[in-house]
């Protein structure tokens, strides 16, 4: 992996574009998050298609960055992607989790309606 983020912003024209070091693992979460590939004469052009509208575009680019991250790389996202207007988590930030919380079941009298 490289020290260098992979940036995903939105350009003047509107379109989601990612730019970067993005190697085959990267290419395939991009891939499962919704973004194209395509072929130009100086490599390759990764975007989301121009067509979903811009809340369904911030949230195929705040859930990309949040699976890159997730698997370890730098990710700088556009603060314009972000899915909801006063939403200011950092991509990179993760909740900690704690032994308690991961060890917790659920009590036989929770409100979970039964499996058919």
């Amino acid at each position: 992996m490289s020290n260098e983020p992979i940036r995903i912003t939105r350009k003047r024209g509107g379109e989601v574009e990612v730019e970067g070091p993005v190697d085959e693992f990267a290419a395939q979460v991009l891939d499962r998050a919704g973004f194209i590939f395509r072929p130009t004469l100086s490599g390759v052009w990764i975007r989301l298609h121009f067509d979903t509208g811009q809340a369904n575009e911030n949230r195929q680019a705040t859930h990309a960055a949040q699976m890159l991250s997730a698997a370890g790389y730098q990710v700088d996202l556009d603060p314009s992607l972000l899915p909801a207007a006063g939403h200011r988590a950092p991509v990179n930030w993760w909740p900690t989790r704690t032994g308690a919380a991961m060890t917790s079941q659920p009590t036989p009298n929770s409100t979970q309606r039964p499996r058919r």
